[in-house]
């Protein structure tokens, strides 16, 4: 089992940036690839950002367009999502998920963050 904890979200305005954290327990965190996916209210589950578990490669979805980045420290057992120029439209919810090397699935998560962002 992987126990996955998320901190860091809270209010800010637009233009502003948030630090999202993901602590990971469990089992060998660097043999997990790692997710964030963020739900905002009425709306699917979408893709934010993944690295994969060897740290070298990291995706996005469309919409960040160079304003978030994905980061991990194996020693501490931790994942980051840096989130700068955020827009209004990012408000929602933000989970981190692991999942096993290459994996298709992510079978880990954790129980999100909120992310609040003001015009």
């Amino acid at each position: 089992q992987v126990q996955l904890v998320e901190s860091g979200g809270g209010l800010v305005q637009a233009g502003g940036s948030l630090r999202l954290s993901c602590a990971a327990s469990g089992r060998t965190f660097s043999s997990y690839t790692m997710g964030w996916f963020r739900q905002a209210p009425g709306k699917e589950r979408e893709f934010v950002a993944a690295i994969r578990w060897t740290g070298g490669d990291t995706y996005y979805g469309d919409f960040v367009k160079g304003r978030f980045t994905i980061s991990r420290d194996n020693a501490k057992n931790t994942v980051y999502l840096q989130m700068n120029s955020l827009k209004p439209e990012d408000t929602a919810v933000y989970y981190c998920a692991a999942r096993y090397m290459d994996y298709a699935e992510y079978d880990y998560w954790g129980q999100g963050t909120q992310v609040a962002v003001s015009s």
